[in-house]
């Protein structure tokens, strides 16, 4: 050192100047700081295009959840009779429509052609029907039916026993009789009449009638 400073003890001069330590620590502080809000804007910015994807996945995940321990009770509880929408619809059909064979036909001709009475009531006998009174039509309805026929009966008829009459003679009019008695129901055949409807589709008909229709089930969300 020139002869200038003489070394003692077991210090040294230093040579540099101090390192900023504080400086250092103030700017990892700042590029943290400006890292992390740009990485939060980013997000902010994922989510808007994105239509908030990551809350969506939350609500489906907890939407599968309960679905699955619906599925899970339902599975372990005991069906009840009442709940069966195949029974229920069979019940009611078995009460308010009647077979052919509960069902006492009279049948009247309106026209002026002879012996269509006896003939149709005659294929009515054949396909099940009960068979009352065969004859003319009265006054009131002879030569007076222009389609192919009328079913007439009691009011009580009308959900029941017209219906299933109807399965034979697709294109006949129905009318119902409030002050008429009994059970019985009318077949009046009009001048348009050709014969009763061919018994390959009026079982079908009839077969639609009777059969069960299922209650429609409501699907509800989450």
């Amino acid at each position: 050192m020139g002869g200038k400073y003489r070394i003692t003890g077991d210090k040294y001069p230093r040579m540099r100047p101090h390192r900023r330590r504080g400086r250092l620590a103030v700017v990892v502080v700042a590029c943290g700081a400006v890292l992390g809000v740009a990485g939060w804007g980013a997000l902010q910015l994922i989510d808007v295009f994105t239509g908030g994807g990551g809350t969506a996945t939350a609500a489906d995940a907890s939407c599968s959840r309960k679905t699955a321990g619906t599925n899970r009770t339902k599975a372990g509880a005991v069906p009840s009779a009442a709940a069966s929408p195949s029974a229920s619809a069979a019940g009611v059909g078995a009460g308010s429509v009647p077979k052919p064979a509960q069902i006492t036909v009279n049948v009247f001709n309106a026209t002026t052609r002879s012996g269509l009475a006896k003939t149709t009531a005659d294929e009515l006998k054949k396909r099940g029907f009960r068979i009352g009174e065969v004859g003319n039509a009265a006054k009131q309805y002879d030569k007076k039916v222009t389609g192919a026929g009328l079913l007439l009966g009691p009011a009580s008829s009308l959900n029941t026993s017209l219906p299933v009459l109807a399965t034979q003679l697709t294109a006949a009019e129905r009318r119902t009789d409030a002050a008429r008695a009994g059970t019985a129901v009318d077949l009046i055949i009009g001048n348009g009449f050709k014969s009763l409807t061919s018994r390959p589709d009026a079982a079908r008909a009839l077969t639609a009638l009777t059969a069960p229709k299922p209650t429609p089930s409501t699907k509800k969300g989450c």
